[in-house]
């Protein structure tokens, strides 16, 4: 369903609802997302058994002629998908013209040639998983662009009381992406709301502490409220709220509410 906008037919959660119905059936024994797929409220009976070691979390440039985005011409034509980084591109570049995109990795990166793209703007981790690091014009440092919520991560999905299929995938879980991935997730959950939004939020545990940077902003990227906090590792859940309430007192309710009227 190319042809219809990704919020239309349900958000990112589409991606995810028929291996649901299959885990919860019995048809499977575990389901392998994307967890920036996931909506933060699970169907009643699952549960992420496992998370792997974080990839690189950050979005590329895959642009015509291998150009950073410091010297895209002036109204070039950048293909994505995601009101994030169109909320984050326009904010940077206003004068850039944000094409609507979606499809497989590959069909993305066709589009530079057959829509006439300037350059499209892709996760990082997608690209080095299919072994095409190489074709990156640019990393985007998370200070100028802050990745989704779980972007780079993969979560491995279970029935809740499966203890077996549980046992099994546990040695997969890496503690470090468990706490960032938790403080992001804590971050949306905070913010409430159940359509695609431009919401970004990066947590990175460092030497002895845990930062969760997050922002929303309005879609033609005219206004972003942008914060972080950092304190404890173990306190994710609370620094995730923490700074939800800093962004939704900042502005980023009136922000939210009028993107949902928009589009929900």
């Amino acid at each position: 369903m190319q042809n219809v906008s990704l919020v239309t037919i349900g958000g990112k959660g589409v991606f995810v609802k028929e291996l649901e119905e299959a885990l919860l059936s019995g048809d499977v024994d575990c389901a392998v997302h994307s967890m920036k797929d996931v909506p933060v409220e699970l169907p009643e009976g699952l549960d992420i058994g496992a998370v792997p070691e974080r990839e690189d979390p950050r979005d590329v440039l895959v642009s015509r002629g291998n150009r950073k985005i410091e010297e895209l011409p002036k109204g070039a034509r950048i293909g994505t998908g995601s009101l994030r980084r169109t909320t984050q591109l326009k904010n940077l570049l206003p004068d850039i013209e944000v094409v609507p995109i979606r499809g497989n990795l590959d069909t993305r990166i066709k589009k530079i040639e057959t829509e006439g793209l300037d350059g499209i703007i892709v996760a990082a981790a997608g690209m080095k998983r299919m072994g095409w690091a190489g074709r990156i014009s640019q990393f985007i440092p998370v200070e100028v662009m802050v990745p989704a919520a779980g972007q780079g991560v993969i979560g491995v999905e279970v029935r809740a009381d499966d203890g077996r299929i549980r046992e099994l995938v546990s040695f997969l879980n890496h503690p470090v992406t468990v706490t960032e991935l938790s403080a992001e997730r804590a971050f949306l959950k905070h913010l409430g709301g159940g359509c695609q939004v431009p919401i970004a939020c990066l947590a990175r545990v460092t030497r002895d502490s845990l930062v969760v940077k997050g922002l929303v902003g309005t879609i033609n990227g005219a206004y972003i409220v942008a914060d972080e906090v950092k304190g404890p590792a173990e306190k994710w859940e609370e620094l995730g709220k923490s700074l939800a309430e800093i962004i939704l007192s900042r502005g980023g309710k009136a922000i939210l509410d009028s993107v949902y009227r928009g589009l929900c």
